[in-house]
């Protein structure tokens, strides 16, 4: 129970890595705030954790600002931020990607990070306590040709990290980032162009351990952040990548 009596919040938590998360979070004792675009799915995921359900587009002001009122207003404030949610474009040259494209995965990815902290930092700057995770990627680290500006996007996600960290950690405030490989999410099919056993061997061939990360894998990371236990912790991006970015 390294979570209880947290309250948390877990965006885009209605499946893949985020849904890991909630399990994780929950079953540490943490009630969790399953925020996500898809309203049924994020019911189903709350009630199966004993959690609250919250719709929200995190690229949207005002879907944030709504957010933060239903926040205040069940619990009174917040312990735990994870900025899961995110998207990206197919793989393709660079010079091809659409701008509807690039601004999508500008405005999920990174957008929403500033539109959370903007929201929710004076909630935990006034208790003077609270932890934020913010979901990056390898790519961010060691990126991969055709996915350049979501490469881009991850890498400004863990820089956001870092100096977050630092301006946040006189307030009480701990900021870190989980780096995950690709893993058994809804965003697989889109990061290898296509999902076929011989794209998946290709995929895998680039992992020592030899496997995708996985929502329990992101889970337990998670929770070790967010915990007491790292309460030394701050502006640190953890690969969950099996030995990727080596």
């Amino acid at each position: 129970m390294r979570l209880e009596g947290k309250r948390a919040i877990v965006t885009g938590g209605a499946s893949g890595f985020g849904a890991g998360i909630v399990r994780k979070f929950a079953a540490e004792g943490a009630t969790v705030m399953v925020a996500d675009l898809n309203g049924d799915l994020a019911a189903q995921v709350a009630a199966e954790v004993g959690g609250v359900a919250q719709v929200v587009d995190v690229s949207s002001a005002a879907s944030v600002t709504a957010m933060a009122e239903a926040v205040s207003s069940q619990w009174g404030g917040v312990d735990i931020i994870v900025n899961n949610a995110g998207v990206t474009h197919l793989p393709k040259p660079m010079e091809t990607v659409t701008d509807e494209e690039f601004d999508r995965v500008f405005n999920v990815n990174c957008k929403s990070v500033y539109l959370m902290a903007r929201t929710f930092n004076p909630m935990m700057i006034a208790a003077g306590k609270g932890a934020v995770l913010n979901v990056a990627s390898t790519a961010g680290l060691s990126p991969r040709p055709n996915l350049n500006w979501y490469n881009a996007s991850k890498g400004w996600m863990i820089t956001a990290t870092k100096t977050m960290a630092v301006e946040l950690a006189p307030k009480g405030i701990r900021v870190n980032a989980l780096c995950p490989v690709a893993g058994e999410t809804p965003l697989l099919a889109s990061f290898m162009g296509e999902d076929t056993p011989e794209m998946r061997a290709k995929f895998l061939s680039t992992i020592p351990i030899g496997r995708f990360s996985t929502p329990e894998d992101m889970g337990n990371a998670a929770c070790f952040l967010c915990s007491d236990e790292a309460g030394m912790v701050t502006g640190v991006a953890m690969e969950v990548d099996g030995g990727r970015c080596i």
